[in-house]
């Protein structure tokens, strides 16, 4: 069936190939001259999308954060503050005043500078004098060093 459908049309089918063989060469003479003609936009369209690809990874790259949060689940053990007896011969060894104390310990229920200011009816400057006055003498750089220091210590509960 195969062979008399062939030997019936075999003028038609060579008349058919050569056709597209044609159209495929004249096409490719097409481009190729398509090509030379526009030969500078077509570089300069590579070379601006080849730019605006590396501008976008570089981009990506630098958008991304430089730090991982890692975060640490601990077990977090809270005194029974019912039977806290305060440390007064620390207190006394240290020179802490009764004023700074109270900063101390408003500072470790986690209240502000302005806060404590409020709380204690004085200026922000002198909270500021008494924080920086206990940090020297618990011997610390920070707040949360005082309060975990004094605590400690049993200076405050």
């Amino acid at each position: 069936m195969v062979k008399t459908f062939l030997s019936k049309n075999k003028l038609i089918l060579l008349y058919g190939l050569s056709s597209a063989i044609l159209l495929f060469v004249l096409k490719w003479l097409e481009l190729k001259f398509v090509i030379m003609q526009n030969a500078f936009e077509i570089y300069a369209g590579c070379i601006a999308l080849l730019f605006m690809g590396l501008g976008i990874w570089l981009a990506l790259k630098l958008s991304k954060p430089k730090k991982e949060t890692i975060i640490i689940e601990k077990e977090v053990f809270i005194k029974d503050t019912s039977d806290f007896v305060l440390n007064e011969k620390e207190i006394e060894k240290l020179g802490i005043s009764k004023r700074e104390m109270d900063v101390l310990q408003l500072m470790a229920d986690g209240l502000s500078n302005q806060e404590i200011a409020e709380r204690l009816f004085v200026s922000l400057n002198t909270i500021k004098t008494h924080s920086s006055n206990v940090l020297e003498k618990l011997d610390v750089k920070r707040r949360t060093q005082a309060v975990e220091k004094a605590k400690r210590l049993a200076i405050i509960h």
